[in-house]
């Protein structure tokens, strides 16, 4: 029979992508594996990239505590042989008490059980004292592998590289967005200036002078609806940039981040994305701590502080006297310099 894996990740684009690094260790011991995920119903359907994995539980957050017990029930009627808690939050506990709970742990009996661990002490040592104790540059993707070593696994050597976009979607992209550009597509360079806090973007006027400084190319601007400064990015040269702000989904933008030449990018989703779809990015790593890629053909841009990292998501505050200095001295010259050397 084959085995039954569940992995536990509800959020975020960029964890969640990172996570799916397990679908590939899990594959390559158990070839035959039923992989199953739940995430949140909201973050769900951009996992459908990945059609290795048999089903993915959407979570309604709007079902509450209720509507996650009933899912819970619904999930041990799969008898899975192995649960991976790659969240470790209230809700993925919930879910861990009714599949797995304590007392079966303690007797081997029912499924498999690993767990990624959130560190708490060592972020407290970190971010407070100055401690550090992890592995840096933290590489999330590995992280997300190490719990799973309990089961054996160890061989991340084949990844998948067949993604799945339906083929409405890359019409409508053809159409909406390729057919709009203009100039040669070679020199075409995807940008995603915002992130979830405002610390860890770039700071605009660096996105408007690094356009400037590359008059030979054009740019394709990957962000959400509220991310209204982008429009700032684009009135600096109109015919050569494509602000696709809000115009976007989730899939919709993975699949335009897995057709780029080159991605810039912070410390976002889509910069794991380009990890994941191993297509060229240069990272501009400010003031987090947790969001450095694995593979080589991504280049990571920061600058040598002390104060360094000084937050885990970008949500604290700075305590230079040049507001968020990390990120203001990776200068648009130094990132021009670099565009033109990848895509040479």
């Amino acid at each position: 029979m084959p085995k039954k894996f569940l992995i536990i990740r509800f959020s975020s684009i960029g964890d969640i992508i990172q996570c799916m690094t397990a679908v590939d260790g899990i594959l390559n011991h158990y070839p035959d594996a039923e992989i199953h995920w739940i995430a949140r119903k909201d973050m769900s359907s951009f996992l459908a990239m990945d059609q290795r994995i048999h089903k993915v539980w959407g979570f309604d957050r709007e079902k509450g505590f209720s509507g996650l017990l009933q899912q819970a029930k619904a999930l041990k009627k799969e008898k899975f042989d192995f649960v991976y808690d790659a969240h470790s939050n209230i809700r993925s506990i919930v879910l861990k008490t009714v599949l797995v709970p304590r007392w079966k742990r303690c007797f081997g009996i029912g499924p498999k059980f690993t767990m990624r661990s959130k560190d708490r002490i060592k972020r407290i040592l970190l971010f407070k004292f100055r401690i550090d104790l992890f592995p840096m540059p933290f590489r999330g993707m590995l992280s997300f592998r190490k719990p799973l070593e309990k089961f054996g696994i160890t061989d991340y050597s084949k990844v998948n590289t067949n993604w799945f976009f339906p083929e409405e979607l890359k019409e409508k992209m053809e159409q909406n967005v390729f057919s709009n550009l203009k100039g040669d597509l070679p020199k075409l360079v995807t940008l995603v200036p915002s992130a979830a806090w405002a610390m860890k973007r770039w700071p605009v006027s660096h996105w408007q002078k690094l356009v400037q400084l590359l008059p030979e190319y054009h740019f394709m601007i990957l962000a959400g609806p509220d991310d209204i400064f982008c429009k700032e990015i684009e009135n600096v040269a109109k015919e050569r940039v494509l602000n696709l702000s809000g115009k976007t989904n989730l899939l919709e933008s993975c699949y335009l981040v897995q057709k780029s030449n080159l991605v810039i990018s912070g410390d976002t989703g889509f910069l794991h994305a380009a990890d994941k779809f191993q297509i060229p990015a240069l990272s501009l790593m400010g003031p987090t701590a947790f969001g450095f890629t694995t593979g080589e053909h991504i280049k990571t841009l920061s600058v040598d502080l002390k104060c360094r990292p000084c937050t885990k998501d970008g949500s604290g505050k700075c305590s230079r006297k040049v507001y968020q200095q990390c990120m203001v001295d990776i200068t648009p010259e130094w990132l021009a310099r670099e565009v033109k050397q990848r895509m040479s």
